[in-house]
């Protein structure tokens, strides 16, 4: 299979391509989205390993709670893909390390009562290529991470603990209105003239191998990144208090997640950030998040629109959402696209969750966002809107580069604590279209909807507050 990147990108194969997933001539003629999401899970498949195991203990490492293991678990993971591959095993006991760099054919297996404490060193992460808020960039290694690997899986039931609280990572934030101490005061130093810095440099297409940063830049790492990966799986682990982003697959084909309990409240503590991936099923997962449970995205701005290369065919089911900004979100770095994704059977609730569907972009990113279905989704309390459709997001309306948002079907959603049904506001030239809500119920509804720029709002069976309603606005 012919992995491949540049303005077209991603992972293209004679079944996979610009369109994504290739469905057989029956299923295209019967017109019904799903069939593709059925295609999904038939065709994602976790990576098969072979029955060799290797416990890091007998490479040194000692599971004590202090001693750093970082070399211990480098030396068993070199061992295993040297043989060929099979499992690493980390069996009981409080491991602490700095990052761990996975290879083809390995699986790091964490058992009942093992954990894996990463260091709070920043010295302990070497510089790595990354995406960083949608840029390519040099900066401090993920915590658990894989580049241009194939057939690599996180499993077992042990914790990965990322020790991000509001005396490690967390302060880098700089200011920041979250529910959770994150520990930065005036005066201490923070992200801002990093990140500003960094989005200049993509803006003005400086190579990637200039856009150094890392020590003095405070830009912090994501928990679980593989980068450009094919045949990934992440499973039945605990994630705890990432310093950032969660699990953030980045360029990947053929991408599993399934079983995960991830927690953490800090500054931008995503639960997941597909980006720029082709074919992932999420399934089965618990979020309990800083910020976006689940956000689709596709790389920011000029860096996105440089590497051009869309998130597609993405199955998520059987989930439940918690805290968080958005629970199912699309963007906001999604300047590379999006199309083909498919929700059902989630439970989205807490009075913590801003919205349960959440669509952000702006005409600084531009991109195309087509072909979202979402179905028998179970919304519990959400302190803004149900659904929210933003192209306002981060001040953004004022740019050159024109959003599209289009084709979002939602059938059989029941909400019964939503402040409002939609929050739909596109932009003057630029609406959302599309809009087909079907056999929904909305209670608890005490402010009307939003709706400004947007076309096409169809509304078939839909009830508020216990009444057929034909118009939102």
């Amino acid at each position: 299979m012919l992995i491949r990147t540049g303005r077209r990108g991603l992972l293209q194969t004679a079944a996979i391509g610009g369109a994504g997933l290739l469905l057989p001539r029956a299923a295209r003629a019967a017109g019904d989205p799903w069939d593709r999401a059925t295609m999904i899970a038939r065709t994602v498949r976790p990576p098969v390993f072979p029955a060799r195991s290797f416990r890091i203990t007998d490479f040194g490492a000692r599971g004590d709670g202090t001693t750093l293991n970082t070399d211990a678990i480098a030396r068993a993971i070199a061992a295993c893909a040297a043989a060929g591959g099979g499992r690493v095993l980390v069996p009981a006991g409080d491991f602490v390390t700095g990052a761990v760099h996975l290879k083809s054919n390995v699986e790091l297996h964490l058992v009942e009562g093992a954990t894996l404490r990463f260091s709070t060193d920043p010295a302990h992460y070497p510089m790595v290529f990354t995406r960083w808020e949608g840029i390519e960039l040099i900066n401090y290694s993920p915590l658990i991470y894989a580049y241009k690997a194939r057939n690599i899986a996180v499993t077992g039931k042990g914790t990965l603990d990322g020790q991000g609280s509001a005396q490690h990572w967390w302060s880098w934030k700089g200011p920041w209105g979250g529910t959770t101490e994150h520990g930065w005061r005036e005066g201490l130093p923070n992200q801002r003239p990093a990140r500003a810095r960094l989005f200049q440099m993509a803006e003005d297409r400086v190579p990637v191998e200039k856009r150094v940063f890392g020590p003095g830049s405070y830009l912090r790492p994501p928990f679980i990144q593989p980068y450009l990966c094919e045949n990934v799986l992440i499973e039945g682990v605990r994630i705890r208090n990432s310093p950032f982003w969660n699990v953030h697959p980045v360029l990947c084909r053929n991408v599993t997640l399934r079983g995960l309990d991830i927690f953490g409240h800090g500054p931008n503590n995503d639960g997941t950030d597909p980006e720029s991936v082709d074919m992932m099923l999420i399934e089965d997962c618990t979020f309990d998040t800083g910020d976006d449970c689940i956000a689709v995205n596709s790389g920011r701005n000029e860096d996105g629109r440089r590497i051009g290369v869309p998130s597609q065919n993405i199955l998520i089911r059987n989930c439940r959402m918690k805290e968080g900004h958005g629970g199912i979100t699309v963007g906001s770095q999604i300047s590379g696209g999006a199309r083909w994704v498919f929700a059902e059977r989630c439970r989205l609730d807490s009075p913590e969750l801003s919205y349960a569907i959440r669509f952000k972009n702006n005409a600084l990113r531009g991109g195309l966002l087509e072909h979202f279905y979402y179905r028998d989704l179970d919304v519990g309390q959400v302190s803004q809107a149900a659904i929210a459709c933003d192209f306002n997001y981060e001040e953004g309306a004022n740019g050159r580069f024109k959003p599209i948002l289009r084709d979002i079907r939602i059938e059989r959603l029941r909400a019964t604590g939503a402040v409002r049904v939609l929050d739909s506001q596109g932009l003057p030239g630029a609406p959302v279209t599309d809009i087909t809500l079907r056999d929904c119920s909305f209670d608890g509804v005490t402010q009307p909807s939003v709706i400004r720029h947007t076309e096409r709002l169809a509304l078939d069976n839909v009830r508020v507050n216990g009444a057929v309603v034909r118009s939102l606005s």
